[in-house]
């Protein structure tokens, strides 16, 4: 269904049609909560580690970002 046959719709029955796309989502946010409790192991899950900036890599991007800004705002006249 395309947006054209959406706005040709009567509102009841596109209240209708928003219910059922809602119900639609949970139930398959609901089956993908099955499916993955049901595998093994951590199959899906993926481990993430923060990466770590030195203090000194944050100031110098911080330098350079303020420096962009300052650009910017001296070429619009301010």
């Amino acid at each position: 269904m395309n947006i054209k046959d959406l706005v040709n719709l009567p509102s009841s029955k596109l209240k209708r049609v928003l219910t059922l796309k809602n119900r639609i989502e949970r139930l398959q946010a609901q089956l993908e909560k099955v499916v993955t409790s049901a595998l093994p192991g951590a199959v899906g899950k993926v481990v993430t580690t923060r990466r770590k900036m030195s203090a000194a890599a944050r100031r110098k991007i911080s330098l350079a970002a303020k420096a962009r800004w300052a650009r910017f705002h001296a070429g619009k006249g301010k």
